[in-house]
């Protein structure tokens, strides 16, 4: 038995035998053509250019049916780079003036392209090296250089792993028999995760060379909860897997069945149960697992997605899109909530050395207004569609506060002096993720309609750990008891001021520490759509007293591990079908 360890990016568990893709894939040997078929050759490579222009396309259309438009547009930027004039004259001129042959000309230029992307400092750039590679080889097999493989021969079940899978190999894994997936590269951020977790397809990448250890096949568990590869597992292990992905089908159809019914504990208080969305196809899936309203629309992908800064369209287009989705729920629009170092449109600071503490969110916005206005106009113009509301994220002072209200009220007057449609007097909340922001909370509420808790940077900021740094990530809990006592004064001054508070970190997705959440005082939740079942699961298995006596037991203990081995406790005893996945 091997045990790998990668980046989980979809979540589920496979079992099933591996297909083993080539590490490398394909080699294309330097080949030159007589002068005279030059011309011929250059129209061959135009027609494979046509080919898998359509197979994009028509990539594009699937990939939008299943998995919603947003993740569909990856293949548009593909035929966009496949258009590309820059690309055809480069192409042009090793095939035409050097006489070489179009799979190789093909071979060498893409390559560079994407070697120079993979040399950018910028993450989200370097992962584009991933869609130019798919591009290369989606020329090669029309070129016939390459061949398609075994990929479009599946007859059973299998899991395939790969030295690396592109975007649209991944939009185009037969589902009916590919059960997951697991890479040697890759990251979370990468198109192929993306397009993964759309599909709901099982997978881990960016696990390092594994490929020499494993057989075409060799029984294989995808582990896309926990990041875990397992080849040839033993007995035991293959059991408890087997055990566990009976019991996770077995209880997702029994947590489907809660779709309609209200998040309400035992006892008849109702809890708020939103759902934290980053792309507008999301609404389904939160419309489907019964959620109240989007309590957190993350608008990073907008920015991250393309090569160009949004525009003040491309923000209402995709606002608007979720609003008329939600049908008059409430959806909480939280403005950019980037660092300098994300976006790469535009050099907007010099490198920081420490960026987490640095341009970053609301403290960006303001210094590029230019950036911020179009954002706060478009929310303003998607608001007469529905209950919407703005927050403000990474909230310090009192002055950012005021600075980013005074600029909302400005843009609404634009609006308004431009006979632009508009709604003025939506809700204006902010996020509650530093000390600072819990220590000043008494000025806050009084210029504020709202407040949400997020979980993952109070407890970045409290515990002073950088929650991407591996050395450190062992310190990164949120169920710390110094965090949980900002969360209890957030929850005092939130009820004295009688303003709502929310909470929609990574904390509140989990069942047990959503017990611990209501026992404190928290009536609105917030969670990923993939986590409203079980959460709803649980507030209905129990009452408010059950959760404060839950509460009244954490707060007097002293380490995150303690804390952690109490609630599992407490939610294996009060709902002990949600522990055994």
């Amino acid at each position: 038995m091997v045990e790998l360890q990668g980046i989980p990016v979809s979540p589920g568990v496979a079992i099933g035998p591996a297909l083993v893709l080539d590490a490398d894939g394909y080699q294309i040997p330097r080949s030159m053509l007589p002068a005279e078929e030059a011309d011929q050759e250059y129209a061959r490579l135009q027609t494979a250019v046509d080919a898998v222009s359509a197979r994009l396309e028509n990539s594009r259309l699937e990939t939008s049916a299943v998995a919603g438009e947003h993740t569909g547009d990856i293949f548009a930027a593909q035929l966009q780079m496949l258009h590309d004039p820059r690309l055809h004259a480069e192409l042009r001129r090793r095939i035409c003036n050097e006489n070489l042959t179009a799979a190789y000309s093909v071979n060498r230029v893409l390559h560079n392209y994407a070697a120079a992307l993979r040399r950018l400092s910028n993450p989200m750039l370097a992962d584009r090296a991933e869609d130019v590679l798919d591009i290369e080889k989606q020329l090669l097999l029309e070129l016939g250089a390459v061949t398609r493989g075994p990929m479009s021969e599946l007859t059973e079940p299998v899991i395939v792993l790969s030295h690396v899978l592109t975007p649209s190999e991944t939009a185009n894994l037969d589902r009916r028999y590919v059960r997951g997936f697991a890479t040697e590269t890759g990251g979370p951020g990468g198109h192929t995760a993306i397009v993964a977790k759309g599909l709901e397809l099982p997978a881990v990448v960016g696990i390092g060379a594994f490929m020499d250890q494993v057989g075409a096949g060799d029984r294989v568990i995808v582990d896309g909860d926990r990041g875990r590869v397992i080849i040839n597992p033993d007995e035991e292990t293959l059991k408890n897997y087997r055990q566990r992905l009976k019991q996770r089908n077995s209880l997702s159809e029994r947590l489907a069945e809660l779709r309609d019914l209200p998040a309400e504990t035992a006892d008849g208080v109702r809890i708020r149960l939103s759902a934290n969305i980053e792309f507008p196809y999301e609404t389904a899936a939160a419309l489907e697992r019964g959620a109240d309203g989007i309590g957190l629309y993350r608008t990073e992908f907008l920015y991250l997605s393309s090569d160009e800064e949004p525009s003040e369209e491309d923000h209402y287009r995709a606002y608007s899109e979720v609003v008329r989705d939600m049908g008059g729920r409430p959806v909480v629009i939280r403005t950019l909530d980037l660092g300098a170092d994300k976006m790469g449109h535009r050099p907007l600071t010099e490198q920081e050395h420490n960026p987490f503490l640095g341009l970053r969110s609301i403290r960006l916005s303001l210094r590029n207004l230019d950036l911020f206005r179009p954002q706060l106009r478009a929310i303003l113009r998607a608001a007469v569609y529905g209950d919407v509301r703005v927050m403000f994220p990474l909230i310090t002072t009192i002055a950012e506060l005021r600075q980013a209200r005074m600029l909302l009220n400005l843009v609404a007057e634009d609006l308004n002096d431009a006979g632009i449609p508009y709604r003025g007097d939506i809700p204006v909340g902010m996020m509650v993720e530093v000390p600072a922001a819990v220590m000043m909370l008494d000025h806050f509420v009084r210029e504020v309609d709202f407040i949400s808790i997020g979980t993952n940077d109070l407890a970045q900021y409290t515990l002073a750990v950088d929650r991407s740094n591996e050395s450190v990530a062992d310190l990164y809990q949120s169920s710390d008891p110094a965090v949980l006592r900002l969360i209890r004064h957030c929850v005092q001054v939130a009820d004295e001021s009688k303003t709502p508070l929310a909470v929609c970190g990574e904390m509140s997705s989990m069942p047990a520490r959503a017990l611990l959440l209501l026992g404190m005082g928290v009536r609105n939740l917030s969670v990923p759509p993939s986590s409203l079942p079980r959460v709803k699961k649980a507030i209905r298995s129990v009452t408010v007293q059950q959760c404060c006596e839950i509460a009244e037991r954490v707060m007097k203990l002293e380490a995150a591990r303690d804390v952690d081995m109490y609630l599992l406790d407490r939610l294996g005893s009060l709902v002990p079908e949600l522990v055994v996945t």
